[in-house]
């Protein structure tokens, strides 16, 4: 903006009286920025809300849309301790004997005591020359022990290969391996349970130094002594479920719909699957609870009171209040933006649609909510903006049912079948209206949009223009006024200075 020094020579206050020619030209632009700032929050809110409405539909609802939801089942057994249980969907209703016989274990090896020719302490440092191998020899790891896929790796080594390079090579043979400094022995064990993945540590057959080398290492099972190294063999798992047995390498067994994990030897056993009827209970308690919170603030939005009179502030107007008058002025404005707005009554009506006329069973009945215990208030028993909010008999944590017999809880323990078939209904209709509000549209910028946020953009960046031309307007006004008093000014001064002249002539 450019520096103007006016009222030089009329002492009239030019800035004030030229705002105030042009504060006509100034509110239109004024008013424009207001409804766009108006329109910005609208978007907001719409954004807001369309993100938890794409998460109902999504997430919500798809927990809710195939039988195989319903199909929950647990598993209790006599002895948890021994066995833990899990089944799934193809699992029986049933009874059955269970016996842990064995446990799965991985292969070990303690080495026996190593020394050093001169007496001193053992390290990782410390060569093979120390322990007495004075030439080069090998021996044979076998990992796979006694399976198909036997592996046999032969490790060379010399005099001056250090305890902590033969270490490295033990390992790249696919075997856990340790050397402990302060108890001066090896410590083996194979990385999985199992018999397949056993191993054994052997000197070459007919090979005298391999055999001294194996001693000195204390990977000798016959060396006397503290000189011995004790092995534990590995093995496999092993149960008896209702009279036949099955093997594993793990603890796992995968039977007939059941996963079993044996923890410890156990005999006489019952297991016994049966629906998950709390399971299911919770998934259907878990889809109200989304539905209730998106349909309760869509009514409170549609239902806001009305803020006829307020607006956006200017910066102006800001500057005149406190920032608590100010946030609480701008909430009532904010939350007034999608009152009685058409697209949030559609969509809301049709979820509320859905929600009141049943579903059609297979069989051809019809079947309600209501028939599983499950209703709304009442107009007159519901707070304002939750009287299309569903309540479930007998739930525990709602004060309004808690006391009432539990319906859903019986059906779902009687009729499962008839449960998921209605439930799986109700959520697929609600998901295809849903889909028919999101689906792409003239306006919407993408299918998964229940507004028309095109249109709101568009009309956005309108404003903008608007603003910005009604501006030029007001500065060209501005100009205008500016120039006819500067022209004004330059008439006083001249005829000041000829006042001036005239004065001077006379001697005055």
């Amino acid at each position: 903006m450019p520096i103007r020094i006016t009222g030089m020579n009329s002492g009239l206050d030019t800035e004030a009286i030229i705002k105030e020619l042009a504060s006509a030209k100034a509110y239109k632009k004024t008013k424009m920025e207001k409804a766009q700032t108006k329109l910005g929050w609208k978007q907001e809110a719409w954004k807001a809300l369309n993100t938890k409405i794409y998460d109902f539909y999504t997430k919500t609802l798809d927990d809710m849309r195939f039988s195989t939801a319903y199909s929950k089942k647990k598993v209790t057994c006599s002895n948890s301790n021994a066995v833990s249980i899990v089944a799934n969907e193809n699992a029986p209703y049933s009874t059955q004997s269970l016996d842990v016989l064995s446990v799965a274990k991985s292969g070990y090896m303690t080495g026996g005591q190593i020394s050093s020719v001169s007496g001193g302490k053992i390290s990782g440092s410390t060569t093979l020359a120390d322990l007495g191998i004075t030439t080069g020899t090998s021996f044979e790891i076998e990992v796979g022990k006694g399976t198909p896929n036997v592996t046999t790796t032969t490790i060379n080594i010399t005099e001056n290969t250090t305890l902590s390079e033969l270490t490295e090579q033990l390992k790249g043979t696919g075997i856990g391996v340790n050397f402990d400094e302060k108890n001066q022995r090896f410590y083996l064990n194979s990385k999985n349970t199992g018999k397949e993945n056993d191993f054994e540590i052997r000197a070459v057959s007919g090979d005298a130094n391999s055999a001294a080398a194996i001693e000195a290492l204390g990977f000798s099972q016959t060396a006397s002594g503290a000189k011995a190294a004790h092995y534990e063999a590995a093995a496999d798992a092993s149960i008896r479920l209702n009279g036949v047995t099955y093997t594993s390498a793990t603890n796992v067994f995968e039977v007939n719909g059941l996963t079993i994990t044996a923890n410890e030897v156990a005999s006489g056993m019952t297991v016994t699957t049966q629906s998950d009827t709390s399971g299911i209970f919770d998934m259907v308690k878990n889809f109200f609870k989304g539905y209730n919170e998106l349909i309760n603030e869509m009514d409170k939005l549609y239902n806001a009171d009305s803020a006829k009179g307020y607006e956006p502030l200017t910066d102006e107007e800001k500057d005149a209040m406190s920032d608590a008058e100010v946030e609480k002025w701008e909430k009532k404005v904010k939350d007034a933006v999608l009152r009685k707005d058409s697209t949030l009554s559609g969509v809301a009506s049709v979820m509320k649609e859905v929600m009141s006329k049943g579903v059609t069973m297979s069989d051809g009945s019809q079947l309600y909510l209501f028939d599983f215990g499950i209703d709304t208030l009442g107009y007159f028993n519901a707070p304002d903006n939750e009287r299309n909010a569903y309540h479930i008999d007998g739930d525990a944590d709602d004060s309004n049912t808690s006391k009432n017999d539990n319906k859903l809880l019986a059906a779902i323990a009687a009729n499962p079948d008839t449960v998921a078939e209605f439930f799986t209904g109700l959520a697929n209709n609600l998901h295809d209206v849903l889909f028919e509000k999101m689906k792409g549209i003239e306006g919407v910028s993408s299918s998964f949009c229940v507004y028309e946020d095109k249109l709101l953009q568009e009309e956005y960046d309108e404003y903008t223009t608007k603003i910005a031309e009604q501006q030029k307007k007001v500065d060209a006004f501005m100009d205008r006024y500016y120039a006819k008093f500067s022209a004004m000014e330059t008439a006083l001064a001249r005829l000041e200075s000829k006042s001036n002249a005239v004065a001077q002539l006379l001697g005055m």
